[in-house]
């Protein structure tokens, strides 16, 4: 009994040291989930305490379990409309992405290591996948927002690309232990059953409990351990028809988080703790199994294939992939730079130890290089790559928190919160007349907190700095209701630094644009002349020449572009020119000094606002393309 209450306090010890370890992760920037590993590592056997476990098989069913819970949590917040501007591009870096990655690497990996090629190949599939651990919390509690082109084809890429992974290394160790027991058909029939028969399974599943769902009433906290149960099943049943389970539990989420009902609203709080509960113990653990010593011993192998990985294999796997997509090549780019490595590569790496394949503990040496590196370079250079890259967006004016409040099956109020920031338009306001713009009916206050305590609001109650404020709200003015609680200066400094000064409707004709006539009038008293240069676009001709006077001619060419684009809309113009589905931040240049970006886009890629910048006035934001 002691030795179990024993066990039960260094488990939890862990998780708890884990957790705490939050609070440095984003004061040093460095990605929480290697603090999880350190702390596994700390605690094994060359470290503090000492611990000495080496269940490689026990690992793989924690690492298998969580990695699943992972994936249903994933999911379950993946928007469909993730799916309309990121499906493609991710289907195809999970397919041909993953083969290109694991073809290059494994040629460089026999080489550097001397290895039969069988074990290097294995080991490129090892880390070929990116890791949907590390995507999904690192990209969703980054502190940056990436447009969602960029953020969709990674998240997809994530969840979808284990399937082939695991096919991969499972080829490549039967092939290691027995090489005449596998045959290219033999491949490429098990490829198509994993995705097929995960693809179906998962898809059958979630319409069944969305289906479900609605009509089962039970305790709030009851939900989320349903879906999770049920999700854990459909992992398994799929694994055992022979398909990929990882792929079916994401695909059961996503069908599942896109119906929105009382019952899924409540799964995803919980299932937030789960999905962190799920990765405290899956790195933990893996930080338990690996022994420092063996790391060290290979760390300049582990270092020269991360650096090929990142600097080669991934960007050779990215670019082959998303070029036929028209990807920029910033979103190219970062994309390849974010190819992070975590759970999954290590996951895959203790499958060939328990199976006894020579080499099997060097590949696993490797990985754990690898994914530290990813973690630590890759990981912690997220934000730092966004800008660089220019694939970041503002942050939108959006409530510090929101709930929502089913009062029925189908039928829900949702409530706000606001809080006063310095310099904001609320100060000196009463909270339940903050703006005149907002109708009686629009927005009902519910509560208002000052310096945590409950305030009494009576008629001469003003807000002060600081002060929270909840909302019911009843159409979708939260952006608004934000404007006037944030500081609206900075933000929209932020706002025109990035977008422009100028804001359009997508509507407005060409011709009414600011600087349409003066171009109009320069050109048609001027003097008739050839240009020395083609145009690059319609719109030079909206930039006056500084030498407009001394011009000899009117080009015939510049006037007819001058004259088709005066009758298009803005969004016509710009939709001409998208390559893919439009995101925000997307941009249009007009020339070298003007150019249109997307502010925002409706669920059905339909343009709802623009900017109109003029980039010499930003010069550090000047596009490359």
């Amino acid at each position: 009994m002691d030795t179990l209450n024993l066990l039960y306090v260094i488990a939890s010890l862990l998780i708890f040291i884990s957790i705490m370890t939050t609070t440095l992760s984003a004061r040093l920037g460095v990605p929480l989930l290697l603090f999880f590993l350190g702390v596994g590592m700390l605690a094994g056997e060359e470290g503090v305490l000492g611990i000495e476990f080496a269940e490689y098989n026990l690992a793989n069913f924690i690492g298998q379990a969580a990695l699943a819970c992972i994936l249903l949590d994933g999911g379950l917040r993946t928007s469909f409309n993730s799916f309309r501007v990121g499906l493609r591009p991710a289907i195809t870096l999970a397919s041909w992405g993953v083969l290109a990655t694991v073809a290059v690497l494994g040629l460089f990996a026999t080489w550097l290591l001397g290895v039969d090629w069988r074990l290097g190949v294995l080991m490129a599939a090892i880390v070929g996948s990116t890791d949907a651990a590390a995507v999904f919390s690192l990209l969703r509690n980054g502190g940056v927002k990436l447009n969602d082109r960029v953020q969709a084809t990674l998240e997809i890429e994530s969840g979808a690309n284990d399937p082939l992974a695991i096919l991969l290394v499972t080829a490549m160790i039967a092939l290691n232990l027995d090489p005449s027991s596998q045959g290219v058909v033999d491949i490429i029939l098990m490829l198509i059953s994993q995705i097929v028969i995960g693809l179906v399974s998962g898809l059958l599943a979630g319409w069944a409990l969305s289906r479900l769902l609605p009509k089962v009433h039970l305790a709030d906290g009851m939900y989320a351990i349903l879906i999770l149960s049920a999700g854990m099943v459909v992992f398994g049943l799929t694994n055992l028809l022979g398909g990929s389970g990882f792929l079916a539990v994401y695909l059961a989420g996503v069908v599942i988080g896109n119906t929105k009902v009382r019952a899924t609203e409540h799964v995803l709080r919980v299932m937030d703790s789960f999905a962190w509960l799920s990765q405290a113990v899956l790195f933990v653990v893996l930080g338990l199994l690996v022994q420092p010593s063996s790391i060290f011993e290979v760390w300049h192998y582990s270092l020269l294939i991360f650096i090929f990985l990142l600097f080669v294999a991934r960007p050779f796997a990215v670019v082959s992939s998303l070029l036929p997509f028209r990807f920029g090549f910033r979103e190219i780019g970062f994309i390849s730079w974010v190819g992070l490595r975590g759970a999954v590569p290590i996951t895959l790496a203790i499958i060939p130890v328990t199976m006894q394949v020579a080499g099997a503990d060097l590949a696993f040496n490797i990985t754990f290089g690898v994914v530290i590196l990813s973690l630590l370079v890759q990981g912690a250079s997220i934000p730092m790559m966004s800008r660089l890259f220019r694939v970041w967006v503002p942050t939108n004016n959006e409530p510090k928190a929101w709930h929502e409040i089913w009062v029925g099956d189908q039928a829900n109020i949702t409530l706000y919160e606001f809080e006063v920031k310095q310099g904001a338009f609320a100060i000196g306001r009463h909270p339940q007349s903050i703006s005149s713009k907002f109708q009686a009916d629009e927005m009902s206050m519910f509560a208002v907190v000052r310096q945590g305590k409950l305030l009494t609001v009576n008629e001469d109650t003003i807000l002060k700095m600081g002060d929270v404020v909840w909302y019911a709200l009843r159409t979708d003015i939260a952006g608004s209701v934000a404007k006037i609680f944030n500081n609206s200066a900075t933000q929209y400094q932020k706002n025109s630094e990035f977008y422009g000064d100028w804001l359009l409707s997508p509507h407005a004709r060409i011709a009414d644009l600011p600087f349409y006539n003066l171009a109009t009038r320069s050109l048609a008293t001027a003097q008739q002349r050839r240009l020395a240069r083609p145009v690059a676009s319609a719109f030079d001709v909206f930039t006056v020449p500084p030498d407009v006077s001394s011009l000899t001619g009117v080009d015939e060419y510049l006037v007819a572009k001058l004259t088709a684009a005066k009758n298009q809309t803005v969004e016509e113009y710009m939709m001409e020119h998208f390559k893919t589905e439009p995101v925000k931040g997307d941009e249009v240049h007009l020339n070298d000094t003007w150019s249109l970006i997307v502010r925002d886009v409706d669920n059905k890629g339909r343009l709802r606002g623009v900017g109109l910048k003029n980039k010499s006035k930003n010069p550090t934001t000047k596009s490359t393309d």
